[in-house]
């Protein structure tokens, strides 16, 4: 199970006192296309105050993706503010944003980035080994997270050599290696069949609950979102609103989340 081999590193897990997992206020992007200037976020308020699942939905084009870019980190916004694990990160320099993804808080994509060279035990440890920590402890958590997410004889595999539920379980490992309290997850199921999208909600979800942090997944699959404890629902670069998923089906979801921003699609 995912809670069963957590460590002493998993104390970062839990926001400072008194501070949001993921706070956004007034966030604005837009993006130059020749001379032409889209506004993909116009002012998006979010708010996560407890550990859990949690899910953003909205049509294509919505700026579901660029909100979950700017939240982890890998975008500047134009404007507003944006707190991850009571830091402020849109006050950080580069250096101190680089170090805050590293050490701070965990990403997935729908892509594995799986160094092919590397076996999994070797991907897990490649963000500490870039930041210097000893081989011994680094061995041993990495070992650690693999263990816990069912991949303990999978270690010395490479990506070749292993399914697509598997590369995206190493990449989760990866992600998990400094015990950071929130997990951004970018559509983490798009290139898997339908049975490994099922187990990998689910696994999400126990990592939410065991380890008491933030799992924040966009997905534009009604079935998805429904794992989420709540969904907010982005439409026009704006958090229409939000809403909990405790006994929905996919098919109420859809429903709901289509009189708050129009289809999940």
């Amino acid at each position: 199970m995912p809670g069963d081999g957590a460590s002493q590193s998993d104390a970062l897990a839990a926001a400072p006192a008194g501070t949001a997992f993921v706070r956004a206020r007034g966030v604005r992007k837009a993006y130059r296309t020749g001379e032409r200037e889209v506004a993909a976020l116009r002012g998006a308020d979010l708010e996560i105050a407890e550990p859990g699942f949690y899910g953003i939905m909205g049509a294509s084009g919505s700026g579901k993706s660029t909100l979950l870019y700017l939240l982890a980190g890998l975008d500047r916004a134009d404007a507003g503010e944006i707190e991850v694990g009571g830091a402020r990160i849109d006050r950080m320099s580069e250096d101190e944003l680089t170090l805050h993804r590293r050490r701070r808080i965990g990403v997935v994509f729908q892509q594995y980035n799986l160094l092919p060279t590397l076996t999994a035990l070797e991907n897990v440890m490649l963000p500490g080994i870039l930041d210097g920590m000893a081989r011994g402890p680094l061995e041993a958590r990495a070992r650690e997270l693999l263990g816990t997410l069912g991949l303990a004889e999978r270690a010395t595999h490479r990506p070749e050599a292993m399914s697509g539920g598997e590369q995206q379980r190493v990449a989760i490992a990866r992600a998990l290696l400094f015990g950071p309290p929130v997990l951004f997850a970018d559509e983490p199921t798009g290139a898997l069949d339908s049975a490994n999208s099922e187990r990998m909600w689910r696994m999400l979800d126990e990592l939410a609950r065991e380890r008491r942090m933030v799992v924040l997944m966009v997905t534009h699959e009604p079935a998805a979102a429904a794992h989420c404890r709540h969904v907010f629902v982005i439409r026009d670069g704006v958090v229409a609103g939000g809403f909990e998923t405790k006994g929905m089906h996919a098919s109420d979801l859809v429903v709901r989340a289509s009189g708050l921003g129009g289809p999940a699609r």
